[in-house]
């Protein structure tokens, strides 16, 4: 009898060490968003898919019910972002792609294209011109070079978008 109240000891004892807080769960939300992932005391966090009544979806990690950590946002007209994320924003290295073609590569800072970074121009008035260098808010800002389509170059400094 004794043998046995100890192995049970030990068995409750190494689940409770061993045993996880993180949940899979699923949650569907008053405006039809549904989420599928981890949970922590009921909130999406650590990997889990959300997706949106407009068709956006995103895989990805979660802390305390926000999107946060590394992730692939893909919106409803066929955008996409993967990358890294801060409190439900761009926010680090990322790229981003375009229905048309366009594609950044680079830098976001509070969800805007920030630091170095590479925008090539797809389908447009710009189909395949490239620039490679500093952005800011958003927008070419900084040190840069704008290659044309027909191979010729911009090399020099941006401010708001234009060469300066």
């Amino acid at each position: 009898m004794r043998h046995i109240l100890i192995t049970i000891s030990i068995l409750l004892f190494s689940s409770l060490v061993f045993s996880s807080d993180k949940k899979q769960g699923n949650i569907t939300y008053a405006n039809g968003a549904k989420y599928k992932g981890e949970l922590k005391d009921g909130i999406p966090n650590g990997q889990g898919f959300l997706s949106l009544p407009d068709g956006g979806k995103y895989v990805g990690e979660f802390k305390e019910g926000i999107i946060n950590g590394q992730g692939t946002f893909t919106f409803s007209d066929g955008r996409k972002y993967s990358g890294e994320f801060k409190e439900g924003k761009k926010h680090g290295q990322g790229i981003y792609t375009y229905p048309n073609g366009d594609k950044y590569t680079g830098g976001y800072k509070d969800g805007l294209k920030n630091g170095l970074g590479a925008l090539t121009y797809g389908k447009g008035k710009s189909d395949g011109d490239k620039y490679v260098g500093e952005f800011k808010e958003g927008i070419p800002n900084g040190q840069g070079t704008y290659t044309f389509s027909d191979g010729s170059k911009w090399v020099g400094e941006f401010r708001k978008d234009e060469p300066w």
